[in-house]
């Protein structure tokens, strides 16, 4: 089964709430709440990717960040590799670019919010820090 490597970036503001997003109904996991980032590109760092994808998708610039957690989670049609990294600065206020819902959350409240199964962890790393 293809692995896909994906950049996750979990922005914690300084209420203490964290960053989610809503995928697209017609996207893989659709519907579902997630940590913001994507896939890393041939060539591309872990860095790379996360800067890259969080400016497309959020208008939002990483100025720094540290490694959180590393998750390889198999679904039946695909396997990821998840590198979650804190964002622990940036630049620019986060906004929905791509159309995507947001909600900074508190993270006692993330269980109200249903996340792909490869997520539940990063919850669950959140609950316990």
């Amino acid at each position: 089964m293809k692995v896909v490597h994906v950049a996750v970036g979990v922005l914690i503001d300084d209420g203490g709430r964290v960053l989610i997003t809503r995928r697209a109904n017609d996207a893989h996991q659709g519907g579902l709440w997630e940590f913001p980032g994507g896939k890393v590109e041939v060539g591309e760092s872990v860095l790379e990717a996360l800067d890259r994808e969080l400016q497309e998708e959020l208008g939002t610039a990483v100025l720094s960040s540290e490694p959180l957690l590393e998750i390889r989670h198999d679904y039946s049609d695909k396997s990821v590799l998840l590198d979650i990294h804190r964002v622990t600065e940036w630049r620019n206020e986060p906004r929905g670019l791509e159309g995507q819902p947001l909600a900074w959350v508190g993270i006692a409240d993330l269980d109200g919010y249903e996340f792909p199964a490869a997520n539940v962890a990063i919850v669950e790393k959140l609950k316990a820090v």
